[in-house]
């Protein structure tokens, strides 16, 4: 029995067909997951392409970084100061930098667009001014002779370790550089940058959500299990738990492991970029302060206050001092910013992202004024400020003072409509001399002022 001849397929089944395997072999080509760009409807968008995001999260660490830093350690390996060295003989050999696409890291200083020998000029000739002593009074900033005889008396593979380790944080917060410098300098992006670094673009979201001004949101940084909010601690977005496997908490030298070998799953909020900044806003809670309880800790100070704002809990003082490496010369801001990306919230991408070391030595003060804005009603995170305590900057203050940390974490204009910053102030003189003035913890000051004092300060840096 010969048998039963199948049916002819219809017309519209041949074209379903041939759709099917058409939609088929177009499947390799269309981004999976979460973390993926997405392709916007016909009409909206005329090309596939990733698009940035308000800021960035961890990256990779490339073989080309790897080759970076194994290169600048092997540099500081072939040097042997020690802590009675000159000054100049101690910078050269601890203040070395790194390049990572197209952005330079200096080892103590952060990101900045000075050339290694001009960080070392000026390291060189603060060490010399800190050497020669004077009576202007200390708040707890490491000035810089201290700084490069702390890492100078480390050993050898001490501090190759301690340099491997800031040099692969730097390496993966690369990409928040390169976006902030975008959108606040106007520098291009370099060809290929969002292609290169995934955890720079934005996710898709619903036409509605999206923004004219960069088209951009912002995803979180951990998954689900790693973002559960501590019982009986509420805190802006919820404190974040560190994931056990997060290399970033793990603070590992291991370059296998500080590479994270799978991208968590991100979640999507819907955080665009405007084009104007609010005319006013503000952040953490005005309780929520404490005065410095030595002269030499407005780190652990204002490390206390960015803490407490996070997770709601007043830890003490000489906590925060021994997460930080205070000694009785200070803190440096490098450590200021590892310490909240290790210890706080604040660094995930629904907030700031990685928190950095930036130079803003060459920024206008609309430049400066902007990256501040930015933060504060944007990333909705503080500012980590670095500025040096003078009296002509701060007319609280009784006498000139050294380098210092505060906590910027507002911004208004006021009656005459000139910029106004917000900010925590750890220093209080009258603490240690009854005869001074009492200085207030909240401050609203005149925001120039401020810039003025940032910029005056030998490493002109803050922590964003």
């Amino acid at each position: 029995m010969s048998p039963l001849p199948l049916p002819r397929p219809s017309r519209a089944r041949t074209i379903a067909i041939g759709a099917f395997v058409l939609l088929l072999a177009a499947a390799p080509f269309v981004p999976r997951g979460g973390d993926e760009p997405g392709i916007a409807p016909s009409g909206e968008r005329s090309v596939v392409a990733p698009r940035p995001a308000v800021t960035a999260g961890l990256g990779e660490v490339t073989p080309e970084m790897r080759a970076e830093i194994e290169a600048v350690v092997a540099q500081g390996r072939q040097a042997t100061p020690t802590g009675r060295s000159l000054p100049g003989e101690m910078v050269r050999s601890v203040v070395r930098c790194a390049v990572f696409e197209g952005q330079r890291y200096c080892l103590g200083t952060g990101w900045t667009d000075d050339t290694e020998s001009e960080v070392q000029a000026r390291m060189i000739a603060a060490a010399r001014v800190a050497a020669r002593g004077g009576r202007q009074e200390r708040t707890g900033d490491l000035d810089a002779l201290a700084q490069v005889r702390q890492r100078a008396r480390l050993g050898v593979d001490k501090r190759a370790a301690k340099e491997t380790r800031e040099l692969v944080q730097a390496a993966r917060s690369v990409a928040k550089v390169v976006l902030l410098r975008h959108e606040v300098l106007g520098e291009p992006l370099p060809e290929g940058f969002l292609e290169r670094h995934p955890e720079a673009r934005a996710l898709p979201t619903t036409t509605a959500a999206r923004s004219t001004a960069g088209d951009a949101i912002v995803p979180a940084a951990y998954t689900a299990e790693c973002a559960t909010p501590t019982p009986g601690q509420p805190a802006p977005g919820g404190p974040l738990q560190p994931c056990p496997s997060d290399p970033w908490q793990n603070q590992t030298t291991s370059y296998e492991t500080a590479t994270p070998t799978a991208t968590p799953t991100p979640t999507v909020s819907a955080t665009p970029v405007p084009t104007t900044y609010p005319p006013a806003a503000s952040i953490l809670d005005e309780s929520q302060v404490a005065e410095q309880e030595t002269t030499y800790w407005c780190g652990p100070t204002a490390m206390q206050m960015i803490g407490w704002g996070w997770d709601q809990v007043q830890k003490p003082q000489s906590f925060w001092a021994k997460k930080l490496k205070t000694g009785r010369s200070g803190t440096a801001i490098t450590e200021m910013v590892r310490v909240i990306n290790k210890k706080t919230g604040w660094d995930d991408p629904t907030h700031a992202g990685p928190y950095i070391a930036l130079d803003i030595k060459k920024f206008t003060f609309e430049q400066w004024w902007d990256v501040i804005q930015r933060h504060i009603s944007i990333y909705q995170a503080p500012v980590v400020m670095h500025p040096i305590l003078l009296r002509k900057y701060f007319p609280y203050l009784d006498d000139d003072a050294s380098g210092h940390f505060q906590v910027g974490r507002g911004y208004r204009t006021n009656a005459k409509g000139a910029p106004v910053l917000g900010y925590f102030e750890p220093w209080n003189q009258q603490r240690f001399d009854r005869s001074e003035p009492h200085i207030n913890r909240v401050q609203w000051r005149k925001a120039y002022r401020s810039y003025r004092a940032n910029q005056a300060h030998f490493q002109h840096n803050i922590g964003v």
